[in-house]
């Protein structure tokens, strides 16, 4: 029953290709996990309108009246990565709570901006990725923490695909600054490392493009050409805090592949991670004993997952007043790697991040929702 009793209050700013699934977490976990929606808005007025259709209570509005509403205790902001930051510094000027998609801001600079804010007003900023919350991701740092490997020495996190120009019909912020490979998909897998290994210490890379444009392949646009301003295929290796090197890939330039999505290896063994852009997924571990991959019971993180979980988790820890799990001070942390990784590339050196961060607490065993 957790926190349903006195619901924490949430108000979207946003009505993305994404809020279709946050909104399907509201209505299959919403009570249980003791988040209501009250508000959504969005700057296309029909938007917003469409996201409330059907749902009792929830009223479409401005951004400017979600920030101000008296029944908002967390604005939820699922605006496009260039817009993250000024929304999120409106929502703590409205004196809200903050939780975001990834990545934090466009820029370290202005997640930085964001953070000050939030912490000078007394409020909270949790941000997406929420996945590394799930079964998958927790339960493979379960096994980590648990010595199953003992001392973890190296990592792989791999993502490629041909880009999103194929499946989106406007893709073209994917290729702007705030996007690319590395700010969409890095996130998910930077993020898990940091569960499972830890913050970053230092950071060096390589990086490049495939070339300046891209071709819309669906919707109304298809065949409409558009300019690339970021890399599309970026590698590094990330040193760890506790001394294990990552080695990263993340790619718009790969036809097709057969790379793992993460593993861990350690002095005793090694554990295979599930998709980070997934909440569960089998975790398999390798030791010197066994005849292979051994498949492991999901033992650990949120069983009843979704889009929103991590929201869920920033309102069970306003409630009890603990720590979260998906904040903004790792998401900055990861804003910080990446920005790390394309420094160190241009400049062909090692970069060491601007910040840091404390590893999340691990979700415990046999956790349904992020309730108290």
């Amino acid at each position: 029953m957790g926190g349903s009793l006195n619901p924490t209050r949430v108000g979207i700013v946003g009505v993305g290709a994404i809020s279709g699934q946050y909104l399907a977490y509201f209505d299959q976990h919403g009570a249980e996990a003791g988040v209501q929606l009250t508000t959504v808005a969005d700057l296309n007025a029909e938007r917003a309108r469409a996201a409330v259709a059907g749902r009792d209570g929830v009223r479409a509005t401005t951004p400017d009246e979600v920030y101000g509403a008296d029944d908002v205790d967390i604005v939820l902001n699922l605006t496009i990565p260039a817009a993250h930051a000024a929304v999120g510094l409106a929502a703590v000027a409205g004196g809200k709570h903050v939780y975001g998609e990834k990545p934090l801001a466009a820029n370290a600079v202005d997640a930085r901006a964001l953070l000050a804010a939030a912490g000078e007003a007394g409020l909270r900023v949790g941000s997406a990725p929420d996945t590394v919350l799930g079964q998958g991701t927790q339960t493979a740092r379960a096994l980590i923490d648990d010595g199953r490997i003992g001392q973890p020495v190296a990592a792989t996190a791999f993502f490629a695909c041909p880009g999103h120009e194929r499946w989106h019909p406007d893709p073209d912020f994917y290729y702007q600054p705030g996007g690319g490979p590395l700010f969409d998909m890095g996130p998910y897998y930077l993020s898990a490392l940091i569960h499972l290994l830890g913050p970053v210490e230092s950071v060096y890379g390589a990086a490049g493009r495939s070339g300046d444009e891209r071709v819309v392949g669906s919707g109304d646009r298809a065949g409409e050409r558009f300019p690339v301003d970021v890399e599309t295929h970026v590698t590094g290796v990330l040193r760890h805090e506790n001394g294990a090197l990552s080695t990263v890939l993340m790619s718009f330039d790969v036809q097709r592949h057969e790379l793992p999505r993460i593993e861990v290896h350690g002095t005793g063994g090694s554990v295979s991670v599930p998709d980070p852009n997934r909440f569960d997924g089998q975790v398999r571990l390798a030791t010197p004993g066994s005849d292979g991959w051994q498949d492991m019971p999901l033992t650990h993180g949120y069983a009843a997952a979704g889009r929103g979980l991590g929201l869920a988790d920033l309102a069970r820890a306003l409630r009890t007043d603990t720590p979260a799990r998906a904040t903004g001070e790792v998401a900055l942390h990861v804003l910080d790697v990446m920005e790390a990784l394309l420094k160190a590339s241009a400049e062909n050196r090692v970069v060491r991040p601007a910040s840091g961060c404390e590893r999340p607490p691990l979700v415990p065993e046999s956790a349904r929702v992020a309730v108290d």
